[in-house]
C-alpha cells in the first residue's frame, strides 16, 4: 500500500454470500460500482490473501476482504447548521427524518450542508469509519434524493457499517415511500418489474433499459384525486397517493419507473412533465415513510415511520396519510416493461 491509499479489511458476512465482488465492495466501502470495479481490475482487491481478477466473481463467507482505496480526497467539516431530525439513537447507528433539500453526501459540485456535515456535528464518532467506507460518505448505508424527504440509517461504527451495508446489499432492509404520480393507475396494487439503467441519450439520467440491472417496485393504491391543492388553492389535476415497497435499489427507481408506466412522480421535471403551481421547485412528491432493519448486535427487527411533511400534505388538501395503511404489494398486477434503451430521457 502507498502513502496515498487505505486499508479496508473486514470478513465477507453471510448475507453477501454470493454476491459479485464489484458489488460487494461497493456497499461495504461506499465507492460507486464503476470504482469497484476498477480497484479489482488494479490489482487493489484481495479475499483470503488471493487477488480476485474478474469483477463479477462471487465471494463466500467469512472470506478475508481486503480493499485498497485512495485516500486523497479533502476532509470534511462538521456543520451544526444543517437540518435533520433524529428519529432514533444508537451506540451503534442512528435514524435520521431528511428534510428536502439537503444533499445527503458530498457530490459534484456540492461539498457543503450536506447531511453528512450535519451528522458529523452531533455524532462526531462517526469520522472514525473513514477506515471502512468512503470517507466523503462516512457511516451512510443508503441514500434518498435531494429532493425528497424521508428515513435514513446512518452507521455510527465499523461493525453496524458491516451490517447494515450487508442487509441492504440483501435486500432485507425495509423500505416504503408515499408518491403522489400523475394520472389516475388503473389497478389498486401491483409490481412494476423492469431494469433500470444509464440512458444512452443521456447519461446523467437513468431509464428503463435491457441493459441495464433489474429492478421491481411494488405499490398499493391510497388514494385518486382529481385535483390537488397549491399555494393559491385547488389545481384540477389528476393524481393518485401510491405507497410504494422498493424490491431492488436502483438510483431514481420509483421516479423511473413511475414515469415509464406513464404516471410521473409529481414535481419530477427529470423523468416527467412539472404542473406549475403545486410544490416549490426542486420539489417531489416523494417521501421514504418507513424503514425496518435488524439491529447490527441484536438482530432483532427494529421499524420506524415517518409522517408526511407538511408541504405535501397541504398538495392533498390538509388530508395526511398513514404510512401503514398500505400492506406489501403482492397481489394484483405485475407491470414487466418493455426494452427502452434512452426511454425517459
Amino acid at each position: 500500500m502507498t502513502s496515498r491509499a487505505r486499508e479496508f479489511v473486514a470478513a465477507v458476512p453471510r448475507a453477501l454470500d454470493g454476491v459479485r465482488v464489484d458489488r460487494a465492495v461497493a456497499m461495504l466501502t461506499g465507492v460507486s460500482r464503476a470504482e469497484a470495479a476498477a480497484l479489482v481490475a488494479a490489482g487493489q482487491v484481495s479475499v483470503d490473501g488471493r487477488a480476485m481478477r474478474s469483477r463479477s466473481a462471487p465471494l463466500v463467507a467469512g472470506g478475508e476482504l481486503v480493499v485498497e482505496l485512495p485516500s486523497g480526497r479533502p476532509a470534511l467539516e462538521p456543520e451544526a447548521t444543517v437540518p435533520f431530525r433524529v428519529v432514533y439513537e444508537d451506540p451503534g447507528f442512528v435514524v435520521v427524518d431528511k428534510p428536502a433539500g439537503v444533499v445527503v453526501h458530498p457530490g459534484a459540485g456540492r461539498r457543503d450542508g450536506t447531511l453528512v456535515a450535519g451528522l458529523l456535528a452531533r455524532y462526531p464518532d462517526i469520522a472514525g469509519l473513514c477506515g471502512v467506507c468512503d470517507p466523503t460518505r462516512p457511516g451512510i448505508v443508503h441514500r434518498i434524493d435531494r429532493s425528497t424527504s424521508g428515513l435514513l440509517v446512518v452507521a455510527r461504527t465499523a461493525g453496524a457499517y458491516r451490517s447494515l451495508a450487508a442487509q441492504m446489499a440483501a435486500r432485507s432492509a425495509g423500505r416504503r415511500y408515499l408518491a403522489l404520480v400523475l394520472g389516475h393507475l388503473e389497478d389498486e396494487r401491483g409490481v412494476i418489474d423492469a431494469p433500470i439503467g444509464r440512458s444512452v441519450r443521456t447519461p446523467t439520467k437513468m431509464s428503463v433499459s435491457s441493459a441495464g440491472r433489474p429492478a421491481r417496485t411494488g405499490y398499493e393504491v391510497l388514494q385518486r384525486l382529481d385535483e390537488v391543492t397549491g399555494p393559491h388553492g385547488a389545481v384540477a389535476l389528476p393524481a393518485t397517493l401510491v405507497s410504494c415497497r422498493l424490491e431492488t435499489g436502483r438510483t431514481h427507481q420509483i421516479r423511473v419507473h413511475f414515469a415509464a408506466i406513464g404516471h410521473p412522480v409529481l414535481g419530477d421535471d427529470r423523468y416527467g412533465r412539472l404542473p406549475t403551481g403545486v410544490l416549490a421547485p426542486g420539489r417531489l412528491f416523494l417521501h421514504a415513510a418507513e424503514l425496518a432493519i435488524d439491529h447490527p448486535e441484536s438482530a432483532q427487527r427494529m421499524s420506524w415511520s415517518s409522517p408526511l411533511p407538511d408541504d405535501l400534505v397541504s398538495v392533498l388538501g390538509g388530508r395526511d396519510a398513514d404510512p401503514a395503511a398500505a400492506g406489501p404489494a403482492t397481489a394484483g398486477s405485475q407491470r414487466p416493461i418493455d426494452d427502452g434503451a434512452g426511454s425517459g430521457a
